[in-house]
């Protein structure tokens, strides 16, 4: 894939994504805690049998020091994407900010943060 096409890098599965976490946010509705969120779109992934990790372990560098702390992410989809989810009246810098560290101490290229906390779904795409 050429540079000129980045932001459309892994398009299709953060587009598969999105669908899914749209499906939970209409069944759902707003209002529940994230863990809610997380299991039914783990639930509507495996349904739409897209591969995903919860919740792994991954090692944050700065430059050679390994931190002792593991940083979680909420889902790896197909070792390509981390998603975040969020359920709050809406998402901040803060937010975002912590994707995109997470994105740069990961080497994970693209991230979603999705808040289910609205009226509708709010999504951030995010390539670094």
């Amino acid at each position: 894939m050429e540079d000129t096409d980045e932001k459309w890098l892994y398009n299709d599965l953060t587009q598969e994504i999105i669908g899914a976490a749209m499906e939970v946010h209409r069944e759902l509705g707003s209002g529940f805690l994230e863990y809610v969120y997380e299991e039914a779109l783990c639930y509507e992934l495996n349904l739409r049998k897209i591969s995903f990790e919860r919740q792994k372990e991954l090692d944050i560098y700065y430059k050679e020091l390994l931190i002792p702390r593991k940083y979680k992410p909420d889902l790896i989809v197909d070792d390509k994407v981390i998603v975040e989810i969020k359920a709050t009246s809406g998402l901040t810098e803060i937010e975002e900010a912590q994707l995109l560290n997470y994105l740069k101490a990961t080497k994970i290229r693209v991230g979603l943060l999705l808040n289910f906390g609205k009226k509708s779904l709010e999504v951030k795409r995010r390539i670094l």
